[in-house]
């Protein structure tokens, strides 16, 4: 007599085994993911040489991890280096900031000044590229500067010839920047003549973004109540979305980046109205 085999007892146990193993690397890849994201937000930038020995993977396996997570918007990859992006559960630092692209910022900062023209009352946006603009505004001439940001207030005050007016309100602490309804109040009482506006990102559809919908509030007041308006921002910026809307590129006189955008990116920009100058 014979006895038929228990058709699940053995024959599907090498499909099941493979797939477990699957399944596994596929939630240990998430989760090493996951930790390179948590590391870039927290230190700000990470040397890409460091991670595979950190993670215990193969150098292989971290470029593909990084491929993923930059093509996912989590991450961006530079020069050796990770850098986390902005999102609308996470924004950088005032300290990231400043140790982050600075020579491009440096730039754009010296091409916004050169376009005061006959201004003499300025908004300067929070942000350290709108910092760096202020350390630069030129001092042989009255101006009255206006700042939502207590580091470019404490900057420009000792400069001769600037009267500083510092925007009342709630501090953030990751940027130093005045936000919430006294800081919108106290800048709809006025009408400056030139601001110079920051996002943290640029998205296709030409809007700006910022991923804190009370600095968006901030700069939707300023864009309204300023007669000029020039945006500043890095290359890396555009093309991409950090949750609250707060204007249009339209709205904008020029956008200033670095060369290092691409022109054929730039002229995708310019559709929307305004010079994209790049330097």
């Amino acid at each position: 007599m014979t006895t038929d085999s228990n058709p699940g007892s053995t024959s599907g146990a090498p499909q099941q085994t493979a797939d477990g193993a699957q399944a596994r690397n596929q939630l240990d890849a998430s989760a090493r993911r996951a930790g390179i994201v948590a590391l870039a937000r927290e230190r700000g930038s990470l040397a890409v040489s460091d991670l595979p020995e950190r993670f215990g993977v193969a150098p292989e396996t971290i470029r593909r991890d990084l491929r993923r997570l930059e093509e996912a918007g989590q991450i961006v990859r530079a020069y050796g280096s990770v850098r986390a992006v902005d999102s609308g559960s996470f924004e950088t630092d005032q300290r990231a900031r400043a140790e982050h692209s600075t020579q491009e910022k440096l730039r754009i900062a010296a091409e916004a000044v050169a376009r005061i023209g006959q201004a003499k009352t300025i908004v300067i946006d929070e942000g350290y590229l709108p910092l760096l603009i202020g350390r630069a505004l030129p001092k042989d001439r009255p101006l009255t500067v206006v700042t939502t940001a207590l580091p470019t207030a404490m900057e420009v005050v000792t400069a001769p010839n600037l009267t500083v007016y510092v925007v009342g309100g709630r501090l953030r602490g990751g940027t130093f920047g005045v936000v919430d309804h006294w800081a919108e109040r106290m800048l709809s009482a006025m009408e400056p003549d030139l601001a110079f506006i920051g996002a943290n990102g640029v998205t296709e559809e030409g809007w700006l973004t910022t991923p804190d919908p009370t600095v968006a509030g901030i700069k939707e007041t300023i864009i309204e109540v300023s007669r000029r308006r020039i945006f500043v921002g890095d290359h890396e910026k555009f093309g991409r979305s950090t949750f609250a809307r707060f204007g249009r590129v339209g709205d904008m006189e020029c956008l200033i980046t670095g060369r290092e955008l691409r022109e054929s990116t730039a002229r995708r920009f310019a559709v929307f109205g305004p010079e994209v100058v790049r330097v």
